[in-house]
């Protein structure tokens, strides 16, 4: 689809396991290496980003680890 669409070519290093494993989806793909990283880079760019403060409210504090003594243990009468 490079044909249709403005592009700007990008060198990037990558590590050889990087680049062992984007060739191994090149091949069973049958597209080439750049557009598996493009792929990618769009999966990435596409997904959903939550902030910490979103994350933080939607837990109201519950932390699944907590103890918290029963309240008889509370009275001091």
């Amino acid at each position: 689809m490079l044909c249709c669409m403005s592009s700007t070519r990008t060198q990037i290093y990558l590590t050889d396991e990087q680049r062992r494993r984007i060739d191994e989806v090149s091949r069973a793909e049958g597209v080439t290496l750049a557009e598996v990283v493009r792929r990618a880079l769009d999966a990435y760019l596409d997904r959903e980003v939550v902030s910490s403060d979103a994350v933080l409210a939607s837990t109201f504090g519950a932390d699944p680890t907590a103890h918290y003594p029963d309240r008889d243990e509370w009275d001091r009468g």
